[in-house]
């Protein structure tokens, strides 16, 4: 079953947030506040300035699987999937459809994340399965962005950003 969570708005950014699998409140009874906290440090930091709105889905393997499978044609579940609600390019500043209204939101798309394989990567590198959660909000954020780490210079640059906004939030360089 799907809970969804009330909307977390902090003054421009809003986050959708649906717990898909309530194991997630078990093994980090702060995931909602760790998601926000994360959501609203990577939108202020790389897209200061317009009202901005993204979904997270704290979800477990077998549906992270399933999407990737349907997806990226990849048979296997992943730590984070992130569905652009529009193509940007890196660096590129969101923005509003033509003609909508001003006081609505600019959606990005949606982060969707695997409990048991962030569990389980938290685990095996020995780190807070919150700081892991938060990493991953903003690995999947920045995708939503446009920021990719197919070619070395754009991994280069999507890590600068990430480990920018975690130290902003007092998470140590993952990448470390």
């Amino acid at each position: 079953m799907v809970e969804s969570l009330p909307s977390s708005i902090t003054g421009r950014v809003e986050i959708d947030l649906a717990l898909e699998d309530n194991a997630w409140l078990e093994a980090l009874p702060d995931a909602p506040s760790a998601v926000e906290m994360a959501g609203t440090a990577v939108l202020d930091h790389v897209c200061p300035g317009p009202h901005l709105s993204m979904a997270v889905v704290l979800a477990d393997d077998q549906t992270v699987r399933a999407l990737n499978a349907r997806w990226r044609n990849q048979d296997k579940a992943t730590n984070v999937l992130s569905f652009p609600f529009e193509e940007l390019s890196a660096g590129t500043m969101p923005s509003a459809p033509p003609g909508a209204p001003d006081d609505l939101p600019i959606e990005l798309g949606d982060v969707v994340l695997a409990r048991e394989t962030v569990l389980r990567e938290a685990d095996e590198a020995e780190i807070p399965i919150r700081n892991h959660l938060c990493h991953l909000v903003v690995h999947g954020s920045l995708h939503l962005l446009g920021y990719d780490h197919e070619e070395n210079e754009e991994a280069d640059q999507m890590e600068s950003l990430e480990i920018a906004v975690l130290a902003k939030l007092g998470i140590p360089n993952p990448y470390a």
